[in-house]
């Protein structure tokens, strides 16, 4: 498929320098896009070019700690911050009223629970690979919850590996090397894998990245500047959304998001792409632009 070469965008947020890549004219309406764990903002290499064609100014930073964005002075990862990064990005490109969010993984958590929060500047956002948490908790319940989650704890073993000191960023190469392979059974990430070991080639990125993980359980831990932000960060967008989840995704199960797709509120959209993994905006290039694309129009 082809790809279009990105500007390079240096950005500076209340609590971080940010870079990007950015695709497409200064004036279009913007989109913003977050990456996930373990990858970088390259993984919007085909879709930037894509929305760029059609007259978008599409954004994707490195986000807090993955380098060559700064890793923050306050050390947080909390998703109450990764939110306020966010926001802090609408405003900085200009507090377009037409900003699309977009986001996988961390993005997308991050993405849903920005869609949540009353203070949201984006006018819809975009999913792929986590659904709005509450729908998903609402949803597995009873048997749904006897026959999805023994699979479910199995496949996240990862996130209590985080928990440890050390020992994540002492396996790190051979752990995201696992990860993609196991989460896009059959994709060739070797791409992918080399912007990411560059994006964190010292200690203290590859603890940042970590640290994204070991945040969750810290609910004590988040500062006062992220703490309104994060009220909202498992709460059920109220803007517009689109959720996208590849079928064959060994992170997260396509059962769960089918499920949580039974308890998503008027406006949202659930989509399920065949032949695709975790990563299906790398496997399904271009199911997934045209979805998002699509959606974005309307």
């Amino acid at each position: 498929m082809r790809t279009t070469s990105p500007e390079t965008l240096e950005l500076s947020l209340p609590q971080v320098g940010l870079q990007a890549l950015a695709w497409g004219p200064d004036d279009g309406p913007l989109v913003v896009a977050l990456h996930g764990f373990p990858d970088t903002a390259w993984t919007w290499r085909h879709l930037g070019p894509h929305l760029a064609e059609r007259g978008h100014r599409v954004v994707a930073p490195f986000t807090r700690g993955y380098g060559p964005s700064a890793v923050p002075a306050d050390r947080c990862f909390q998703v109450g911050a990764l939110m306020a990064d966010a926001a802090a990005l609408h405003d900085v490109l200009g507090g377009d009223e037409r900003a699309v969010l977009v986001g996988h993984d961390w993005g997308a958590i991050t993405a849903n629970g920005l869609g949540a929060h009353e203070a949201n500047p984006y006018r819809a956002v975009v999913t792929l690979a986590v659904p709005p948490i509450r729908a998903m908790s609402e949803g597995l319940t009873g048997w749904h919850a006897l026959r999805l989650a023994p699979t479910q704890l199995r496949l996240s073993w990862y996130t209590l590996f985080h928990q440890l000191p050390l020992l994540p960023e002492g396996s790190f190469e051979r752990l995201v090397r696992h990860l993609w392979a196991a989460w896009s059974p059959g994709y060739d990430a070797t791409e992918d894998l080399e912007h990411l070991l560059e994006s964190v080639r010292t200690p203290e990125q590859r603890s940042a990245v970590i640290g994204y993980y070991r945040a969750v359980p810290r609910v004590w831990a988040v500062p006062a500047a992220y703490a309104d932000w994060h009220r909202t960060w498992t709460a059920m967008p109220t803007v517009p959304s689109l959720n996208l989840h590849g079928a064959d995704d060994g992170c997260l199960q396509a059962a769960i998001a089918e499920r949580a797709a039974t308890r998503l509120p008027d406006g949202a959209e659930m989509r399920v792409v065949a032949d695709a993994g975790h990563f299906l905006q790398l496997e399904q290039p271009v199911v997934v632009n045209d979805a998002i694309s699509t959606f974005i129009a309307r």
